[in-house]
């Protein structure tokens, strides 16, 4: 029996035993009287009666304990041509100050606050000040539209918003000041004082009794001491992303978060105290809560955050040039950075120019890993590839190849096995479970392992409606996918991208890994279409490679022949759409649902976490050209 598969047997059978002794790793100022109560199915909650600080986890105990001068953090921002690096006692010393700021403007446990920031050390300095004092954070990403912070605010009601003068796109200034105060004027609910951080680049103006600016918050302030809080109480709440109306607001508690966080930096990435870590996401999202701030810092890693972009910040090196400088040990990314990567250097030339003897690992996640680009990435780094699945809601990842356990053979297309703690089925419609090969329902029997969402912020029925009641027993993930005959776990991508052309159930993530083998393509994405006959028929876009010269109609004719072939006539795919890029969130995920949207000529909104709404016209316009029909 492989190593992996002993811890992972422990994880099932003895769920109990096995999160008590992760969770010795972690400083409780009270130990907890239960590991996990399960007295009010199917709201479980871990460590019950235990109190801690997540602050206190992530930075006063790594400074008594030696480690006071070890660099916590390192800000690296091309945008700004800015490299700075602060030690575990001087992030503590800012957190400190700030959490006293905080205090000074009334916040204290259990008080919401809203951090609306750019990528800038005084975003993490925020969050760990608000997990210091026991004040719930929610981070909404920078730049957000102004109705989706309203609709945050009104939900979390925040007595305090903290934001700061702009941030920075690539070469574009975008001011935050303004976008706020729509954001206020919209909300019902009315924060008593804004903290704004004043960047050189722009300065903001602000409003009388209400804002007060960064340095005169701190200035003559009393450091905070650690708030010890129940395992149970709410560390952050964080909104799913191109959410309308009410929006889903995951919560995420102190003393599962701290436990599963901790045992994932070692176990899963491989990553020990001291190592250099890089998670290139944002703090807006839940990549950036979970490993740019709270899991390296509690780990006693070397975390980087980074201001900037794969590309254009300068040059498709721009990741080369990090992990190089800094000696990266493992970077956690999106497959779509390494896609606009290969897009611009498919040949690695900016690669040959930098030292990387030090990188042992990427991880991608955030959506599917096509396995054209899991091998070109293969091909060039010469390292491990490690595809990883997991969700918002779940906080840190559900499969993985555990690297930190045991490095198992990697199967290019599947994030490996599930991670323990983890139960993860594959069922159809009725609940039934299905055989290893049969594609179906992904779902995880309860109850999920610690630092997953215990519920949504005052809303406990919509957690069950969206969650739990859809199958009994069971976290519904939402996505399609199956087991392999070696037990590896495949993601196919969102049930509503199975489409299904008269009668046959087809999965548009299988018609993208085909298509995004053919040597001219950079991206692509496969959505289905109404049809009056067929029902849906697949409607594929493709980005092409930098420098492609054959014939569109000949792509477009090998396409169509490539998914006859590798997936059959009953997949009726014909028609491609060639564009220069695909409508994205600003953390990569490509807008498949909107795309349908304005396919099917069904009203949507463009979502206010787009990184660019000019792409849909272009979409708009392609499709207008064609008429879909088998």
């Amino acid at each position: 029996m492989s190593l992996y598969q002993k811890v992972y047997d422990e994880s099932i059978k003895n769920p109990e035993k096995f999160w008590d002794q992760a969770a010795k790793a972690i400083h409780w100022y009270k130990p907890y009287t239960k590991v996990l109560d399960d007295s009010r199915k199917p709201f479980y909650r871990w460590f019950v009666g235990g109190k801690l600080n997540t602050c206190y986890n992530a930075l006063d105990r790594h400074v008594e304990s030696g480690r006071a001068n070890q660099v916590a953090l390192i800000y690296d921002s091309p945008v700004t041509d800015t490299i700075a690096t602060f030690t575990y006692k001087e992030m503590l010393d800012k957190v400190s100050v700030f959490a006293g700021a905080l205090q000074k403007y009334g916040i204290k446990k259990g008080d919401r606050v809203i951090i609306y920031m750019p990528m800038i050390p005084e975003a993490p300095v925020a969050m760990l000040a608000c997990a210091r004092i026991g004040a719930i954070h929610s981070v909404v990403f920078g730049g957000f539209a102004p109705n989706e912070l309203a609709i945050r605010i009104d939900d979390a009601k925040p007595k305090l918003i903290v934001s700061a003068s702009c941030g920075i796109e690539g070469k574009k200034v975008i001011e935050y000041k303004p976008l706020l105060d729509k954001a206020i004027e919209i909300a019902s609910h009315k924060p008593e004082h804004c903290i704004i951080f004043q960047r050189s680049q722009v300065k903001a103006p602000l409003i009388a009794g209400r804002d007060i600016d960064w340095d005169d918050a701190v200035s003559g302030v009393k450091p905070a001491e650690c708030e010890p809080v129940e395992a149970t109480d709410p560390l952050y709440i964080l909104y799913t992303s191109g959410t309308t109306g009410i929006p889903k607001g995951v919560v995420r508690d102190n003393g599962g978060h701290a436990v599963a966080l901790h045992w994932s930096m070692k176990n899963i990435y491989g990553i020990e105290p001291g190592d250099v870590w890089w998670a290139a996401s944002d703090v807006g999202w839940v990549v950036g809560h979970s490993y740019i701030v709270y899991g390296p810092l509690m780990y006693g890693a070397t975390t980087i955050l980074y201001e900037g972009k794969p590309v254009g910040t300068p040059d498709a090196g721009a990741f080369w040039r990090v992990i190089s400088q800094h000696k990266v040990k493992a970077l956690f990314t999106a497959p779509t950075a390494f896609r606009a990567i290969k897009k611009e250097d498919s040949s690695g030339e900016y690669f040959k120019k930098y030292d990387l003897s030090q990188f042992k690992y990427l991880f991608l996640a955030g959506e599917r890993l096509d396995p054209d680009t899991y091998y070109w990435a293969t091909d060039l780094l010469k390292k491990p590839v490690i595809d990883h699945w997991w969700q918002t809601e779940t906080g840190w990842p559900i499969a993985a190849n555990c690297v930190g356990i045991e490095l198992l053979p990697i199967k290019a297309g599947s994030p490996t096995k599930p991670v323990p703690g983890y139960q993860v089925h594959i069922i159809n419609d009725e609940g039934k479970q299905l055989p290893n090969g049969t594609e179906g329902i992904v779902v995880i029997k309860l109850p999920l392992p610690p630092g997953t969402l215990p519920t949504l912020w005052q809303n406990d029925d919509k957690f069950r409606e969206s969650y739990l009641d859809i199958y009994d027993g069971y976290y519904f993930t939402g996505d399609g996918g199956y087991y392999d005959e070696d037990g590896y776990l495949y993601i196919m991508g969102r049930i509503d991208d199975v489409i299904n052309v008269a009668g046959h159930r087809l999965s548009t993530g299988a018609m993208e890994e085909v298509i995004a083998k053919h040597p001219d393509v950079a991206e692509c994405a496969v959505i289905g279409v109404e049809d009056s006959f067929k029902g849906q028929l697949p409607v594929g876009f493709v980005v092409l490679k930098e420098g492609t010269t054959k014939n569109h109609e000949e792509i477009q004719n090998e396409l169509a022949q490539m998914v006859r072939d590798q997936i059959g006539a009953v997949a009726c795919y014909k028609t491609t759409l060639i564009v220069h890029r695909l409508p994205k969130t600003r953390s990569g995920k490509i807008l498949r649902g909107t795309m349908r949207k304005i396919a099917d000529k069904k009203p949507y909104t463009t979502p206010s976490t787009i990184d660019d709404p000019a792409i849909l016209d272009e979409i708009k316009d392609a499709l207008s050209k064609i008429t879909v029909s088998a």
